[in-house]
């Protein structure tokens, strides 16, 4: 017998409750404890703001009193037609006098508004438990908590440091499996599917045999610890930012070259459009924290905590170890990172866009492989020199020299290139 509860179990939690019946109730019905009852229906009941025939919603303590019309400007009224303003669905968001009224019975059991004997007269925001909402939240964890792979940054670092040596020595994960089984404490398939993720200094090209068979099923999806998302997701920025609206924000992200080779690791300061680009050998979490750790050294304490205060990230598995970022060598907090929702590239949009000027010189699928360090600057030169018609005609380098000088500008390698000769064609590096 299954453990979690299925979608009929669902339906009779969810009738239970238009019956106004007790948790303890409604678990003795379907054989489960009223404890069981009182976590499914907190974890996948749902907000919503509706009103009935009629009348929108309205969370407004004025409501039901209030005569008040024109709020916004005639050129910009949506429901022109409207009485008043409190039959317009947009009253809550414009009106200056709005104060919302919150139901308390929605914060003591059964928390939510399925019982309710004035839910067809309430224009409140509701919360409501649908069970067919609720099992497909349900299903949708559980498939995610089923696929890819899960471990820490200090076990995939200590596995890497035993295998790797060994594969570029030509022994097979067989091998080395065979011989180090105590020490690796998972399985052999665990190490290909760490190796398919490109967790590891080697690739499946290291692996002569493996190179040679076609992939006989999709590959499992790589998936970090998400504990590290605790606290830093992309509300939790919104929230910072509104509380220090003065602390510049920074946009980092991921520019991949060729399957397997080298990548770059870009960060954009969103104030000055000036973006910085730093080539990595593999797409680790440890290269991202060595160049940090070099940025500071470079910069020095306070320069650095000035320019990274706050930054914004995807939810990359290269980015899965913000404490070591975070916190300098003293231990400190220095700067915040936050990420954004699983599949809202718009959420950074600002590095996105200048993400366009570097592909105009290292199209997509060109490979890093045989590119240093000394070309990925030059391509930024060229990139930060453009001028941009947001900075009202000025280029990212002059507009970031105005606000830091010109002499952090030089201690993280940027050089101005004249207008007349900034290339941004792929011919740049094959001069």
């Amino acid at each position: 017998m299954s453990k979690y509860l299925t979608y009929e179990e669902r339906l009779e939690i969810e009738a239970g409750l238009k019956q106004n019946l007790s948790f303890g109730e409604i678990g003795r019905q379907i054989g489960k404890d009223r404890t069981t009852i009182a976590k499914e229906i907190k974890k996948h009941s749902n907000e919503r703001k509706s009103g009935y025939s009629g009348w929108p919603y309205n969370a407004c303590r004025h409501r039901s009193g209030c005569k008040l019309k024109a709020v916004c400007a005639k050129d910009q009224c949506r429901r022109p037609a409207t009485a008043y303003c409190k039959l317009c669905s947009y009253c809550n968001d414009l009106c200056p006098d709005f104060e919302e009224e919150v139901c308390s019975y929605r914060f003591k059991p059964p928390y939510v508004c399925n019982g309710c004997t004035q839910y067809s007269k309430c224009t409140l925001k509701k919360t409501i438990y649908d069970a067919g909402d609720a099992h497909i939240a349900f299903s949708k964890n559980i498939s995610e908590a089923r696929s890819g792979i899960l471990s820490s940054e200090s076990e995939l670092s200590r596995l890497n440091t035993l295998i790797s040596p060994l594969i570029k020595n030509g022994q097979s994960v067989h091998q080395i499996y065979a011989s180090h089984v105590n020490e690796l404490m998972c399985s052999e398939k665990t190490i290909y599917n760490y190796i398919d993720a490109c967790l590891f200094d080697v690739r499946n090209i290291d692996l002569p045999r493996k190179v040679k068979y076609r992939p006989r099923y999709k590959k499992p999806e790589f998936k970090v610890d998400k504990g590290c998302r605790i606290g830093r997701n992309y509300n939790d920025f919104q929230a910072f930012v509104e509380k220090y609206p003065d602390l510049p924000i920074v946009q980092m992200d991921s520019v991949i070259g060729s399957r397997g080779g080298k990548v770059l690791l870009t960060i954009h300061f969103v104030e000055t459009s000036l973006m910085l680009a730093y080539l990595r050998d593999a797409n680790t979490s440890q290269s991202v924290i060595d160049i940090f750790s070099g940025i500071s050294k470079t910069l020095g304490k306070e320069n650095f905590k000035k320019l990274f205060p706050v930054i914004l990230t995807d939810n990359g598995s290269e980015f899965s170890n913000p404490k070591a970022i975070e916190y300098g060598s003293d231990g400190l907090l220095q700067i915040k990172i936050f990420y954004c929702d699983p599949s809202s590239p718009h959420q950074k949009g600002a590095i996105e866009v200048n993400h366009e000027l570097i592909r105009r010189i290292l199209p997509k699928g060109t490979s890093f492989d045989l590119l240093t360090q000394g070309d990925i600057s030059l391509v930024m030169n060229h990139v930060n020199s453009y001028k941009r018609k947001k900075l009202n005609n000025r280029s990212p380098y002059q507009t970031f020299s105005f606000y830091y000088g010109e002499d952090l500008l030089h201690q993280l390698g940027c050089s101005p290139v004249a207008a007349e000769d900034i290339i941004l064609k792929p011919k740049l590096l094959k001069k």
